[in-house]
């Protein structure tokens, strides 16, 4: 099989919500994304991303960003050149989960077969409540109360009504929360104890990244994992003593390469394993599903989030969410 020129096509995708979605940063209504097309002629490899405020990045800047690389995808670059060019973040993340897939279709391989994994299985992943009143979060967590892990967007005064609510609304669920860096040490301690009286595993990211020194001293009584205080391995040798667990997104380390390394660090230095996401497409997912099979925590409820989603869109059922078909990616 002789293929051509790895011609880059990169454009924005936008995909409506179900319903609006809040964290403590704003609301949104729509998924606004980023999808590479890598094509030799013969075989094609698409990859997603999801450009993120919190981290100074726009759609219009990673497409620009992406369109620096057409002379060198061009002239044959590959993964590892790919990692030296770019620096962690949404860019590196869809070229990178391109050319996974073309690597994929090229060589009639799956991708985790190329990256040394065993065959993936379905995964039990989160599904994920946004930050409103208490009544609305108590009636959405009723709706989803057959789920068996919900995910709490807190960051507010009023946490603890919020999560009393959704308590009362999802009695069996497990329960992790999410502050997205809205709570102060002084928040936290007078969280955790009510936190652990109403079951939940896990907080994630209470305090702001780079403030979190004072993880250090509090009592733990529950994991709190890393989130916008981890990005890729160069984050590591700051969490040591703040956190139990990383919350690993491929728009964070700029893509599944980057993401595997950083996993086996970081199960190395003793710390668990979440795979998040952004709200994005199956097409984001795909190339995560990977990364989760023996996570600790998966929270890979993108599309459950969508009004839409991609051709091909994988599978959510009481097993959790499937991997991808080729059809989609790897």
């Amino acid at each position: 099989m002789t293929t051509g020129p790895v011609t880059l096509d990169v454009v924005e995708t936008v995909f409506p919500l179900a319903e609006a979605f809040t964290i403590s940063r704003g609301s949104r209504t729509e998924a606004r994304v980023v999808t590479v097309t890598l094509d030799d002629g013969i075989c094609t490899g698409r990859g997603e991303c999801v450009p993120y405020a919190r981290y100074g990045e726009t759609v219009d800047g990673v497409i620009e960003t992406i369109g620096t690389l057409r002379d060198p995808l061009r002239t044959g670059m590959d993964r590892q050149a790919l990692q030296r060019r770019l620096p962690a973040g949404a860019a590196r993340n869809a070229v990178d989960c391109a050319l996974w897939d073309l690597e994929a279709k090229r060589s009639g391989r799956r991708a985790y077969q190329i990256a040394g994994l065993g065959r993936p299985h379905p995964v039990e992943t989160a599904f994920t409540l946004s930050l409103a009143d208490p009544q609305a979060m108590r009636q959405k967590a009723a709706e989803n109360a057959r789920r068996p892990l919900l995910k709490v967007k807190l960051g507010g005064d009023g946490d603890l009504a919020r999560l009393e609510a959704v308590r009362h609304g999802a009695p069996d669920a497990s329960i992790i929360v999410d502050a997205n860096e809205g709570w102060t040490p002084d928040t936290y301690e007078a969280l955790a104890p009510e936190l652990v009286r109403l079951g939940v595993r896990m907080v994630e990211q209470p305090l702001p990244a780079g403030a979190d020194e004072a993880l250090a001293a509090l009592d733990r009584v529950l994991p709190v994992c890393a989130d916008e205080s981890c990005h890729d391995r160069r984050s590591l040798a700051d969490l040591a003593g703040k956190y139990d667990m990383i919350n690993i997104k491929l728009d964070k380390t700029g893509g599944l390469t980057e993401a595997l390394l950083l996993k086996a660090e970081a199960m190395a230095m003793g710390l668990d394993i979440m795979v998040g996401c952004m709200v994005a497409s199956s097409l984001a997912m795909a190339p995560a599903v990977l990364l989760a099979q023996d996570a600790r925590v998966v929270d890979l409820d993108g599309p459950l989030l969508l009004g839409s989603d991609r051709p091909h869109p994988l599978i959510y059922d009481a097993a959790g969410v499937h991997p991808s078909s080729s059809q989609l990616w790897g």
